[in-house]
């Protein structure tokens, strides 16, 4: 069975340093918490708001150990008026026995008003 995991965090600046380090530290995160490793996935989306412009969040993921060949797509956002500024998604398309029900997704930082359904503390 193939799983969607969702994920999203927010930078506080437009820097591909920032680009990088949140989109890894979120990818981890999501990794730990539902036990997966790279060779589990199927794919990843990852999508930007259109005001993040610096730098590719793909590479960060593609710089994680063991991270290198699995298929990794960027795109922007649509820009809709009133959205959460500088946030990045991350959509991971996940082979795994885990329920819908079990899987955790993750957000970070100001992300977290994005779905505080799914949120757990």
């Amino acid at each position: 069975m193939i799983r969607g995991i969702r994920g999203a965090t927010t930078i506080e600046s437009d820097k591909p340093e920032l680009v990088w380090e949140e989109t890894a530290k979120l990818v981890q995160e999501m990794a730990k918490a539902n036990s997966f490793v790279p060779e589990d996935i199927a794919s990843v989306t990852i999508s930007t708001t259109t005001d993040i412009k610096s730098a590719f969040p793909a590479k960060a993921v593609r710089l994680l150990e063991g991270w290198q060949f699995v298929p990794i797509m960027c795109m922007h956002e649509m820009d809709v008026p009133g959205a959460l500024p500088l946030c990045i998604r991350v959509l991971l398309h996940v082979n795994t026995a885990t329920t819908q029900l079990d899987i955790r997704h993750i957000y970070l930082n100001d992300a977290v008003q994005l779905r505080p359904d799914l949120v757990r503390k």
